[in-house]
Parts: C-alpha cells; sequence; structure tokens
C-alpha cells in the first residue's frame, strides 16, 4: 500500500512537470516531446487504478496517433531562420 501510494505520487509529479514544460517552454518541438510525456505518466496513473485497457488506449490512441501527427506536422511545417538572410 505504502508503495502504491509512493508510485503515485511520483507519477504525480511527472505529470504536472510536463504539463507545466509543455506551457511554458517556447519551441513547440520540445513542447510536443513534453505532452507525450505527460500523456504516458497519465497511462501510468491508469495502471495504477488497475485500468490496463484505457492505459493501451491511451498509449495507443494518443500517443502512438495524436502525438505523432502532431511531431510530423510540427517537423515539416518548421522553418529554419538565417539571421544573415533579410527578405528584400
Amino acid at each position: 500500500m505504502v508503495y502504491e501510494t509512493i508510485a503515485f505520487a511520483l507519477f504525480a509529479l511527472l505529470t504536472v512537470g510536463f504539463s507545466l514544460g509543455v506551457v511554458l517552454v517556447d519551441d513547440v518541438f520540445h513542447a510536443s516531446l513534453l505532452l507525450g510525456g505527460s500523456l504516458l505518466s497519465v497511462a501510468v496513473h491508469y495502471v495504477l487504478l488497475q485500468a490496463e485497457f484505457l492505459a493501451a488506449m491511451q498509449i495507443l490512441v494518443y500517443v502512438g496517433g495524436v502525438l505523432i501527427l502532431i511531431t510530423f506536422a510540427v517537423m515539416l511545417t518548421r522553418r529554419e531562420t538565417d539571421p544573415e538572410v533579410t527578405n528584400v
């Protein structure tokens, strides 16, 4: 029982930390990676609640689908700016 409480507290802090990172970080790519960590830690909460099916669906649908789509969209639409080149 004590180990479950410690695990819950640890993953609750990880979830809050990752979520704050999503909001506070400036780079969109890093924000999407932090979102993945947050979604994975929510899946761990489902495992702690003995809802393994919900944890599997969380990982497959959100982390595996939505997050990969966001990451690819960020990577494909990102522009690298060169400070020496100016628009004429």
